[in-house]
């Protein structure tokens, strides 16, 4: 059972100019599909061939000898679901998961706010999440593949800080990205989705 790369849910072109299509043709077509790629030469022939790419990560995750392949696999998901995670609508949250920023962080600002500072201060490539640990919503970041998944935290949503994420449209400036996403991007019916 090969791993596939996951279609986008939207054209190339469907999130300008927050993040443009130059960027989603090296960042989907380039990045995300080269860890794809890699991921099935890597277990061709194994045990893990047959696995989920969830079980791949869960086992993968355990074992140092399995880094190259926790690497890719994890990347795969984190991407596939980053891709999930925007639609250009973005703005203010809405439903269920709206209560509960509030109950945690006061208001949705501060929680952007938070967001914001977690991609802004993951120091190297990374990501920044909203997960629920148990029923306890939190702001966390994980460096270079590393996942929620892999810490029995479900993810909700998250922001890929990796510069091949932002660099072609904001080069350096991080924040600027960061502010574009969470003020215009998020997609709160996949993070709604994902509380049930």
């Amino acid at each position: 059972m090969a791993i596939s790369l996951p279609e986008l849910p939207y054209g190339k072109d469907a999130l300008a100019p927050f993040i443009t299509a130059n960027t989603l043709d090296f960042h989907y077509g380039k990045h995300h599909k080269a860890y794809v790629d890699n991921l099935n030469k890597l277990i061709a022939g194994t045990d893990l061939e047959q696995k989920s790419l969830e079980e791949i990560i869960k086992i993968a995750a355990k074992d140092p000898a399995k880094a190259g392949i926790f690497n890719n696999a994890a990347q795969i998901w984190n991407h596939s679901f980053y891709w999930q995670c925007l639609k250009k609508a973005g703005g203010v949250a809405t439903g269920a998961i709206a209560a509960k920023i509030n109950a945690v962080w006061g208001n949705y600002d501060k929680f952007a706010e938070e967001l914001k500072n977690a991609g802004a201060t993951q120091f190297g490539s990374g990501w920044a999440w909203l997960v629920l640990e148990g029923d306890q919503l939190k702001i966390t970041k994980t460096a270079n593949a590393d996942t929620p998944l892999a810490h029995g935290q479900k993810a909700l949503l998250t922001i890929d800080v990796w510069e091949h994420a932002y660099y072609l449209d904001y080069q350096n400036r991080r924040p600027d990205y960061l502010a574009a996403v969470i003020q215009n991007l998020i997609n709160w019916d996949f993070v709604n989705a994902n509380l049930r």
